[in-house]
């Protein structure tokens, strides 16, 4: 399931290849997120330019919106959408508990009210598997109970300790043909009980690891911390994944600190908000300093936005609330956190990873504004 191609001498950061029966993945990668069947204001085939290796759906839109009967009928997620290479869902377990104001969380599951019409739901380790065998994912997550924060360490203890049980409940659960499940370490920002979590799911034979539960609201420096105190617990022959993160240095630097998959809605968001991405920060295209900046939006960069369109021509598209600008800004951005994971994968494989990091980590500023 995960090949490792080569290991940097200076950190923990590593190549390596995720198999699956729609393709291979090269890590490090990231994941654009298509939440409900789509990646937010971009089409499969600009995707496929952008060189997007594998995308992420969401258990828990999916089934209230259009739920799995219609999924089903339509032959499986994959061909719902028209998008033939690997997905990765999430179980549903982060939505549950950052969406839902009201619910009560039993050793069997999370009974809570529907985000979108209030009705009552439940959803455990058993359904979340079965909608996910239903989507037909290349990569399905186990249910998880994310603690919140900040937390009581009884909760955080609780909250690991259902995790672990339900693990195990998901791994007994049928799949899709070719469906590879990983496993979720939850604990707060308490690396004992990370460390606890992470060494019981181990002992599971899970095709791959997650770290959950942050980019909730700690600092930078504690997420660190985290992964410092997580990672070296998870097995070298699987795949790691850090869950919901970030920016662009925080994901070179989770990379430094052995993590090979991430997924996050910021590029996206970033764009609809008028935003791009660059080497030098990230650039407020829609203000003012861009009204008559005929350059693109970054001067080496090879996508189609870059590639066709200036900083002028897209400002005046956001402006005027025309939904091509927040389309050629999420084009960009994608691509640019695609590229990043490139960049990286090359640096690694040359050893000069640790060059690279320090190099980025010099040149990325605050926000540029307009």
């Amino acid at each position: 399931m995960f090949t490792l191609h080569k290991q940097d001498s200076e950190s923990a950061a590593r190549t390596g290849t995720v198999e699956t029966t729609r393709g291979s993945i090269q890590t490090p990668i990231f994941m654009p997120v298509g939440t409900r069947a789509t990646v937010k204001a971009i089409s499969v085939p600009e995707l496929h330019d952008i060189k997007a290796q594998i995308i992420l759906g969401n258990t828990y839109h999916l089934n209230l919106r259009p739920g799995t009967e219609i999924i089903e009928q339509a032959g499986g997620l994959h061909k719902f959408m028209g998008w033939d290479r690997p997905i990765l869902t999430d179980s549903g377990g982060f939505q549950v508990f950052s969406l839902s104001k009201l619910r009560q969380v039993t050793d069997n599951g999370v009974t809570f009210r529907s985000h979108i019409d209030g009705s009552k739901l439940f959803i455990g380790p058993k359904e979340s598997m079965a909608i996910q065998r239903i989507l037909g994912s290349d990569i399905a997550m186990a249910f998880d109970e994310c603690p919140p924060l900040p937390g009581t360490t009884p909760e955080i203890e609780s909250a690991v300790k259902r995790t672990i049980a339900w693990a195990k409940l998901c791994l007994e659960q049928p799949k899709a043909e070719g469906q590879q499940r990983f496993g979720i370490v939850q604990g707060g920002l308490n690396c004992d009980l990370r460390k606890h979590c992470a060494q019981e799911l181990v002992k599971m034979p899970f095709d791959g690891y997650a770290v959950g539960g942050l980019s909730v609201g700690e600092t930078q420096d504690e997420m660190y911390d985290v992964l410092d105190g997580t990672v070296p617990h998870l097995p070298t022959d699987k795949a790691r994944y850090l869950m919901g993160v970030g920016t662009p240095p925080q994901l070179v630097e989770a990379v430094a600190r052995g993590i090979d998959m991430f997924d996050c809605v910021l590029p996206t968001r970033v764009g609809r908000n008028g935003s791009a991405y660059t080497p030098h920060g990230m650039l407020q295209v829609k203000g003012a300093k861009m009204k008559a900046d005929f350059s693109p939006i970054q001067a080496d960069c090879a996508c189609y936005t870059c590639q066709n369109h200036t900083r002028a021509y897209v400002r005046h598209l956001v402006n005027v609330d025309e939904i091509l600008g927040l389309r050629l800004l999420t084009v960009h951005n994608l691509h640019f956190y695609l590229d990043l994971m490139r960049q990286i994968r090359e640096h690694i494989t040359a050893g000069t990873f640790g060059a690279f990091r320090a190099e980025f980590a010099a040149n990325y500023r605050p926000p540029q504004r307009g």
